[in-house]
């Protein structure tokens, strides 16, 4: 039987989510659980790069021209 574990802090940049959730799905791992992260960035009809930097954090263009944020 599956089972999930969320971590959410809202919109708020640099809280520290993505490395609270690889510390725990490491630890896990050591116990032999299977473990498969999953980011959802919830932006429904909203490009990351036209948002205030406070509400999104700083936005990244790569080579072919997507945009992403600082969990790259």
């Amino acid at each position: 039987m599956p089972r999930f574990i969320f971590i959410t802090g809202g919109v708020v940049s640099s809280l520290g989510k993505g490395l609270a959730s690889a510390a725990l799905g490491a630890l896990l791992q050591a116990r032999g659980y299977k473990v498969r992260l999953r980011k959802l960035d919830p932006y429904l009809n909203v490009d990351p790069g036209t948002m205030s930097p406070t509400q999104h954090g700083e936005v990244f263009v790569t080579d072919d021209g997507a945009e992403t944020d600082l969990d790259l």
